[in-house]
């Protein structure tokens, strides 16, 4: 099991990127007792990540961590004007972070067949801007990711037994397509489910 105190990372390499398509099983559960956050299993069962909010009072401030406690996501809440959204940093970071977010994700308040879409800003630490899309289908916190052109990368929906029946509202499977960097999908997950208060 990994550590429950997160750790910096002390290499730059942090981006896991697929091999092939991979599949994931993302519980809305901290493993730790009255935490908030959520923890992402393998295909092997195996913890690969987590998010252990201990003050769940204020969660202006998440990490996401590797299976070990060490984190490669901070994501702090933001607000301009009206407008509030999450910003993911790489590396453990403090609002007076210089460097700039990797990503930002927002809700855009346009309704698309019942749901909702959000706007993902990519690149924001290199001044190489992308965008990317989250697409939710339904009021619960299934979605997909598209890219720039389009093409789903990613994708969050309620995970089924063998026999067809679902396993709660709070247990998802997460496919992720080949080439991908995952632990930036998974900042992606978490941020959207902290606009929508799942965590």
């Amino acid at each position: 099991m990994g550590k429950v105190c997160p750790q910096a990372l002390e290499s730059s390499t942090t981006c896991t990127f697929t091999c092939k398509q991979e599949t994931f099983t993302l519980w809305m559960k901290s493993l730790v007792l009255n935490g908030k956050g959520c923890t992402v299993f393998d295909s092997n069962g195996q913890i690969a990540y987590r998010v252990d909010n201990y003050n769940c009072k204020h969660r202006a401030q998440v990490h996401l961590m590797d299976q070990n406690g060490d984190i490669l996501f901070t994501m702090l809440k933001k607000q301009y004007k009206l407008s509030r959204f999450w910003e993911g940093y790489r590396f453990p970071a403090t609002r007076n972070d210089h460097k700039g977010p990797c990503f930002r994700v927002s809700k855009t308040y346009k309704i698309s067949r019942g749901g909702s879409i959000y706007e993902v800003e990519l690149g924001l630490d290199k001044n190489q801007p992308y965008i990317h899309k989250i697409e939710s289908s339904t009021c619960n916190s299934a979605c997909k990711i598209s890219n720039e052109v389009g093409v789903v990368v990613a994708e969050l929906r309620r995970k089924k037994s063998h026999s067809g029946v679902d396993l709660g509202d709070d247990v998802f499977t997460m496919v992720v397509e080949q080439n991908i960097d995952i632990s930036l999908v998974m900042g992606l997950v978490v941020a959207y489910n902290l606009i929508n208060c799942k965590m």
